[in-house]
Protein backbone atom coordinates (compact mmCIF):
# COMPACT_ATOMS: atom_id res chain seq x y z
CA UNK A 1 0.00 0.00 0.00
CA UNK A 2 1.30 3.43 -0.96
CA UNK A 3 2.84 5.50 1.82
CA UNK A 4 3.16 9.26 2.12
CA UNK A 5 5.49 11.46 4.14
CA UNK A 6 3.26 12.65 6.95
CA UNK A 7 3.89 16.37 7.23
CA UNK A 8 6.65 17.50 9.58
CA UNK A 9 6.62 14.15 11.39
CA UNK A 10 8.70 12.55 8.64
CA UNK A 11 6.76 9.31 9.26
CA UNK A 12 6.00 7.26 6.15
CA UNK A 13 2.41 6.23 6.70
CA UNK A 14 -0.14 4.53 4.51
CA UNK A 15 -2.76 6.73 2.88
CA UNK A 16 -5.40 4.44 4.35
CA UNK A 17 -5.37 4.08 8.12
CA UNK A 18 -7.52 2.46 10.80
CA UNK A 19 -9.99 4.30 13.03
CA UNK A 20 -10.40 2.67 16.42
CA UNK A 21 -13.86 3.82 17.55
CA UNK A 22 -16.11 0.95 16.33
CA UNK A 23 -14.03 -1.90 17.82
CA UNK A 24 -15.45 -0.89 21.20
CA UNK A 25 -18.63 -2.64 20.07
CA UNK A 26 -16.89 -5.98 19.51
CA UNK A 27 -15.60 -8.78 21.70
CA UNK A 28 -11.89 -8.54 22.34
CA UNK A 29 -11.10 -11.51 20.08
CA UNK A 30 -13.12 -10.07 17.19
CA UNK A 31 -11.55 -6.64 17.65
CA UNK A 32 -8.04 -8.10 17.52
CA UNK A 33 -8.92 -10.05 14.36
CA UNK A 34 -10.17 -6.88 12.64
CA UNK A 35 -7.03 -4.93 13.53
CA UNK A 36 -4.71 -7.72 12.43
CA UNK A 37 -6.52 -8.03 9.12
CA UNK A 38 -5.89 -4.31 8.57
CA UNK A 39 -2.19 -4.86 9.26
CA UNK A 40 -2.09 -7.84 6.89
CA UNK A 41 -3.59 -5.65 4.16
CA UNK A 42 -0.66 -3.25 4.54
CA UNK A 43 -2.16 -0.54 6.77
CA UNK A 44 0.41 0.87 9.19
CA UNK A 45 -1.43 3.83 10.80
CA UNK A 46 -3.73 3.07 13.74
CA UNK A 47 -5.78 5.78 15.43
CA UNK A 48 -7.42 5.58 18.84
CA UNK A 49 -7.93 7.75 21.95
CA UNK A 50 -7.82 7.59 25.71
CA UNK A 51 -11.58 8.12 25.74
CA UNK A 52 -12.38 5.18 23.45
CA UNK A 53 -12.82 2.74 26.37
CA UNK A 54 -11.40 -0.64 25.24
CA UNK A 55 -9.92 0.54 21.94
CA UNK A 56 -6.35 1.22 23.07
CA UNK A 57 -5.98 -2.05 24.92
CA UNK A 58 -7.26 -4.03 21.94
CA UNK A 59 -4.87 -2.29 19.57
CA UNK A 60 -2.04 -3.05 21.99
CA UNK A 61 -2.88 -6.76 21.90
CA UNK A 62 -3.26 -6.81 18.12
CA UNK A 63 0.14 -5.23 17.38
CA UNK A 64 2.09 -7.35 19.84
CA UNK A 65 5.18 -8.61 17.99
CA UNK A 66 4.58 -6.05 15.21
CA UNK A 67 4.90 -2.80 17.16
CA UNK A 68 7.81 -1.42 15.15
CA UNK A 69 5.92 -1.97 11.89
CA UNK A 70 3.08 0.37 12.81
CA UNK A 71 2.46 3.98 13.81
CA UNK A 72 0.08 4.39 16.73
CA UNK A 73 -1.78 7.66 17.17
CA UNK A 74 -3.82 8.33 20.30
CA UNK A 75 -5.29 11.38 21.98
CA UNK A 76 -6.07 13.09 25.26
CA UNK A 77 -9.07 15.34 25.79
CA UNK A 78 -7.78 16.42 29.20
CA UNK A 79 -7.45 20.12 29.92
CA UNK A 80 -5.14 20.10 32.94
CA UNK A 81 -1.48 19.12 33.09
CA UNK A 82 -2.16 16.49 35.76
CA UNK A 83 -4.93 14.83 33.76
CA UNK A 84 -2.89 14.83 30.54
CA UNK A 85 -0.06 13.06 32.34
CA UNK A 86 -2.50 10.52 33.77
CA UNK A 87 -4.05 9.95 30.34
CA UNK A 88 -0.64 9.44 28.76
CA UNK A 89 0.50 6.90 31.34
CA UNK A 90 -2.79 5.02 30.99
CA UNK A 91 -2.50 5.00 27.19
CA UNK A 92 1.04 3.65 27.35
CA UNK A 93 -0.14 0.90 29.71
CA UNK A 94 -3.19 -0.01 27.64
CA UNK A 95 -1.24 -0.04 24.38
CA UNK A 96 1.53 -2.04 26.07
CA UNK A 97 4.19 0.18 24.53
CA UNK A 98 7.07 2.38 25.65
CA UNK A 99 6.21 5.19 23.26
CA UNK A 100 3.38 6.64 21.21
CA UNK A 101 4.16 7.77 17.68
CA UNK A 102 1.63 10.60 17.56
CA UNK A 103 -0.02 12.09 20.65
CA UNK A 104 -2.83 14.55 19.97
CA UNK A 105 -4.79 17.20 21.82
CA UNK A 106 -8.32 15.87 21.35
CA UNK A 107 -11.28 17.99 20.28
CA UNK A 108 -9.91 21.54 20.39
CA UNK A 109 -12.91 23.32 18.91
CA UNK A 110 -12.58 26.91 20.09
CA UNK A 111 -9.95 29.63 20.35
CA UNK A 112 -9.97 29.98 24.18
CA UNK A 113 -9.06 26.30 24.53
CA UNK A 114 -6.33 26.70 21.93
CA UNK A 115 -4.97 29.66 23.89
CA UNK A 116 -4.94 27.55 27.06
CA UNK A 117 -2.88 24.95 25.24
CA UNK A 118 -0.42 27.28 23.53
CA UNK A 119 0.16 29.92 26.23
CA UNK A 120 3.97 30.30 26.24
CA UNK A 121 4.24 30.36 30.04
CA UNK A 122 1.63 27.99 31.40
CA UNK A 123 0.23 26.29 28.30
CA UNK A 124 -0.59 22.59 28.22
CA UNK A 125 1.62 22.20 25.16
CA UNK A 126 4.60 22.15 27.52
CA UNK A 127 3.28 18.90 29.03
CA UNK A 128 3.44 17.29 25.60
CA UNK A 129 6.92 18.72 25.05
CA UNK A 130 8.18 17.19 28.28
CA UNK A 131 6.71 13.83 27.28
CA UNK A 132 8.42 14.11 23.92
CA UNK A 133 11.80 14.87 25.52
CA UNK A 134 11.30 11.88 27.80
CA UNK A 135 10.75 9.62 24.78
CA UNK A 136 7.16 8.78 25.69
CA UNK A 137 5.77 10.41 22.56
CA UNK A 138 7.45 11.15 19.25
CA UNK A 139 5.19 13.69 17.55
CA UNK A 140 2.51 16.17 18.59
CA UNK A 141 -0.81 16.67 16.80
CA UNK A 142 -4.25 18.13 17.38
CA UNK A 143 -7.85 17.31 16.39
CA UNK A 144 -10.77 19.64 15.80
CA UNK A 145 -14.28 19.80 14.38
CA UNK A 146 -14.46 23.58 13.96
CA UNK A 147 -12.99 25.34 10.92
CA UNK A 148 -11.89 28.63 12.49
CA UNK A 149 -10.20 26.84 15.38
CA UNK A 150 -8.50 24.38 13.01
CA UNK A 151 -7.08 27.17 10.86
CA UNK A 152 -5.69 28.90 13.93
CA UNK A 153 -4.18 25.62 15.14
CA UNK A 154 -2.32 25.09 11.88
CA UNK A 155 -1.03 28.67 11.88
CA UNK A 156 0.58 28.30 15.32
CA UNK A 157 3.29 26.13 13.78
CA UNK A 158 3.27 23.98 16.93
CA UNK A 159 1.39 20.96 15.66
CA UNK A 160 2.79 18.39 13.26
CA UNK A 161 -0.61 16.99 12.30
CA UNK A 162 -4.26 18.01 12.22
CA UNK A 163 -7.27 15.71 12.25
CA UNK A 164 -10.51 17.14 10.87
CA UNK A 165 -13.81 15.84 9.40
CA UNK A 166 -13.67 15.56 5.62
CA UNK A 167 -16.05 13.83 3.21
CA UNK A 168 -18.05 14.83 0.16
CA UNK A 169 -20.74 16.37 2.37
CA UNK A 170 -18.33 18.15 4.72
CA UNK A 171 -16.11 19.13 1.81
CA UNK A 172 -15.06 22.61 2.96
CA UNK A 173 -11.55 21.44 4.02
CA UNK A 174 -10.64 20.89 0.36
CA UNK A 175 -10.73 24.63 -0.29
CA UNK A 176 -10.10 26.17 3.12
CA UNK A 177 -8.03 23.90 5.33
CA UNK A 178 -6.03 21.40 3.29
CA UNK A 179 -4.14 24.12 1.35
CA UNK A 180 -3.21 25.76 4.67
CA UNK A 181 -1.90 22.45 6.01
CA UNK A 182 0.22 22.03 2.88
CA UNK A 183 1.61 25.53 3.28
CA UNK A 184 2.66 24.80 6.88
CA UNK A 185 3.71 21.18 6.19
CA UNK A 186 1.11 19.85 8.64
CA UNK A 187 -0.02 16.27 8.08
CA UNK A 188 -3.77 16.04 7.46
CA UNK A 189 -5.79 13.18 8.95
CA UNK A 190 -9.30 12.64 7.57
CA UNK A 191 -11.81 11.71 10.23
CA UNK A 192 -15.41 10.77 9.41
CA UNK A 193 -14.83 9.77 5.77
CA UNK A 194 -18.29 8.17 5.88
CA UNK A 195 -19.75 11.19 7.70
CA UNK A 196 -19.95 9.35 10.99
CA UNK A 197 -21.86 6.47 9.42
CA UNK A 198 -24.39 8.68 7.63
CA UNK A 199 -23.07 7.77 4.16
CA UNK A 200 -23.87 4.27 2.98
CA UNK A 201 -21.95 4.01 -0.31
CA UNK A 202 -18.22 3.47 0.34
CA UNK A 203 -17.34 3.50 -3.36
CA UNK A 204 -18.47 7.08 -3.84
CA UNK A 205 -17.18 8.21 -0.43
CA UNK A 206 -13.68 6.83 -0.84
CA UNK A 207 -13.25 7.57 -4.53
CA UNK A 208 -13.91 11.20 -3.65
CA UNK A 209 -11.28 11.19 -0.89
CA UNK A 210 -8.69 9.18 -2.81
CA UNK A 211 -8.43 12.19 -5.15
CA UNK A 212 -6.41 13.84 -2.38
CA UNK A 213 -3.10 12.03 -2.47
CA UNK A 214 -1.46 13.66 0.57
CA UNK A 215 -3.97 12.89 3.33
CA UNK A 216 -4.34 9.94 5.70
CA UNK A 217 -7.90 8.58 5.80
CA UNK A 218 -8.99 6.72 8.94
CA UNK A 219 -12.35 4.98 8.50
CA UNK A 220 -13.75 3.44 11.64
CA UNK A 221 -13.67 -0.30 11.05
CA UNK A 222 -15.92 -2.83 12.78
CA UNK A 223 -15.80 -5.78 10.37
CA UNK A 224 -13.10 -7.44 8.29
CA UNK A 225 -15.39 -7.17 5.26
CA UNK A 226 -15.50 -3.37 5.62
CA UNK A 227 -11.75 -2.84 5.37
CA UNK A 228 -11.44 -5.41 2.60
CA UNK A 229 -14.02 -3.50 0.55
CA UNK A 230 -12.28 -0.17 1.15
CA UNK A 231 -8.91 -1.66 0.17
CA UNK A 232 -10.47 -2.99 -3.06
CA UNK A 233 -11.69 0.53 -3.84
CA UNK A 234 -8.23 1.90 -3.04
CA UNK A 235 -6.53 -0.58 -5.35
CA UNK A 236 -8.91 0.16 -8.22
CA UNK A 237 -9.38 3.22 -10.42
CA UNK A 238 -10.15 6.36 -8.43
CA UNK A 239 -11.71 8.36 -11.26
CA UNK A 240 -15.41 8.73 -10.60
CA UNK A 241 -17.86 7.68 -13.29
CA UNK A 242 -20.58 10.04 -14.43
CA UNK A 243 -23.11 7.91 -12.55
CA UNK A 244 -21.05 8.12 -9.35
CA UNK A 245 -20.70 11.89 -9.66
CA UNK A 246 -24.45 12.14 -10.14
CA UNK A 247 -25.07 9.94 -7.11
CA UNK A 248 -22.67 12.00 -5.00
CA UNK A 249 -24.46 15.20 -5.93
CA UNK A 250 -27.83 13.62 -5.19
CA UNK A 251 -26.62 12.62 -1.72
CA UNK A 252 -25.23 16.11 -1.17
CA UNK A 253 -28.61 17.56 -2.05
CA UNK A 254 -30.47 15.13 0.22
CA UNK A 255 -28.16 14.97 3.24
CA UNK A 256 -26.84 18.49 3.02
CA UNK A 257 -30.16 19.93 4.15
CA UNK A 258 -30.03 17.86 7.36
CA UNK A 259 -26.33 17.41 8.05
CA UNK A 260 -24.51 19.38 10.74
CA UNK A 261 -20.92 20.39 9.87
CA UNK A 262 -20.22 21.32 13.52
CA UNK A 263 -19.06 24.79 12.51
CA UNK A 264 -20.81 26.16 15.65
CA UNK A 265 -21.87 29.37 13.94
CA UNK A 266 -25.27 28.65 15.55
CA UNK A 267 -23.85 29.46 18.98
CA UNK A 268 -24.32 30.88 21.56
CA UNK A 269 -27.54 29.16 22.62
CA UNK A 270 -29.72 30.98 25.14
CA UNK A 271 -30.33 27.63 26.91
CA UNK A 272 -26.63 26.62 26.70
CA UNK A 273 -27.42 23.61 24.52
CA UNK A 274 -24.31 22.17 22.82
CA UNK A 275 -26.17 22.26 19.53
CA UNK A 276 -23.64 20.66 17.19
CA UNK A 277 -23.11 17.75 19.59
CA UNK A 278 -26.84 17.14 19.87
CA UNK A 279 -27.22 17.45 16.10
CA UNK A 280 -24.63 14.73 15.48
CA UNK A 281 -25.96 12.30 18.08
CA UNK A 282 -27.15 9.77 15.41
CA UNK A 283 -23.50 9.21 14.45
CA UNK A 284 -22.81 8.09 18.04
CA UNK A 285 -25.61 5.55 17.71
CA UNK A 286 -24.13 4.16 14.50
CA UNK A 287 -20.54 3.89 15.80
CA UNK A 288 -20.56 3.38 19.57
CA UNK A 289 -21.94 0.88 22.09
CA UNK A 290 -25.09 2.14 23.90
CA UNK A 291 -23.40 2.15 27.33
CA UNK A 292 -20.96 4.78 26.04
CA UNK A 293 -23.63 7.39 25.39
CA UNK A 294 -26.36 6.36 27.85
CA UNK A 295 -24.66 5.61 31.14
CA UNK A 296 -21.76 8.00 31.26
CA UNK A 297 -19.71 10.72 29.68
CA UNK A 298 -21.08 13.95 28.31
CA UNK A 299 -24.06 12.69 26.29
CA UNK A 300 -26.72 12.38 29.04
CA UNK A 301 -25.93 15.90 30.21
CA UNK A 302 -26.07 17.42 26.76
CA UNK A 303 -29.35 15.64 26.04
CA UNK A 304 -30.80 16.94 29.28
CA UNK A 305 -30.02 20.44 28.02
CA UNK A 306 -31.61 19.61 24.66
CA UNK A 307 -34.88 19.05 26.48
CA UNK A 308 -34.77 22.73 27.53
CA UNK A 309 -34.85 24.10 23.97
CA UNK A 310 -37.00 27.24 24.05
CA UNK A 311 -37.70 27.16 20.28
CA UNK A 312 -36.42 30.73 19.97
CA UNK A 313 -34.95 30.04 16.52
CA UNK A 314 -31.86 32.22 16.95
CA UNK A 315 -29.61 29.26 16.06
CA UNK A 316 -31.39 28.72 12.76
CA UNK A 317 -30.99 32.36 11.82
CA UNK A 318 -27.21 32.00 12.26
CA UNK A 319 -26.77 28.62 10.54
CA UNK A 320 -24.95 29.12 7.18
CA UNK A 321 -26.42 25.84 5.92
CA UNK A 322 -30.03 26.73 6.83
CA UNK A 323 -30.60 23.55 8.82
CA UNK A 324 -33.91 22.95 10.68
CA UNK A 325 -32.02 22.90 13.97
CA UNK A 326 -35.01 22.99 16.33
CA UNK A 327 -36.64 20.08 14.54
CA UNK A 328 -33.41 18.06 14.52
CA UNK A 329 -32.78 18.69 18.22
CA UNK A 330 -36.25 17.39 19.03
CA UNK A 331 -35.75 14.30 16.82
CA UNK A 332 -32.39 13.46 18.34
CA UNK A 333 -33.63 13.97 21.87
CA UNK A 334 -36.48 11.55 21.15
CA UNK A 335 -33.96 9.08 19.66
CA UNK A 336 -31.83 9.27 22.81
CA UNK A 337 -34.79 8.80 25.13
CA UNK A 338 -36.06 5.84 23.10
CA UNK A 339 -32.68 4.06 23.21
CA UNK A 340 -32.33 4.78 26.92
CA UNK A 341 -35.76 3.30 27.64
CA UNK A 342 -34.93 0.13 25.72
CA UNK A 343 -31.68 -0.40 27.66
CA UNK A 344 -33.03 0.20 31.14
Amino acid sequence: MEKIKFGKTGMNVTRLGFGGIPIQRLSEDDAVKVIRRCLDLGINYLDTANGYTTSEERIGKAVKGRRHDVFIATKSGARTAEDIEKNLELSLKRLDTDYIDLYQFHGVNDLPTLQKITDPENGLYTVFERAKKAGKIRHIGITSHQMDAAKAEVKTGLFETLMFPFNFITCEPADELLPLCREHNVGFVVMKPMAGGMLQNPVVAFKYLFQFSDVVIIPGIEKVEEIEEIVRIYRGHHNMTAAEVEQMQQLRDELGTRFCRRCDYCQPCTQQIPISMVMTFPSFVKRLPPDWYIKGGMVPGMMARAADCSQCGECEARCPFHLPIREMIAENYALFEGIKARHQ
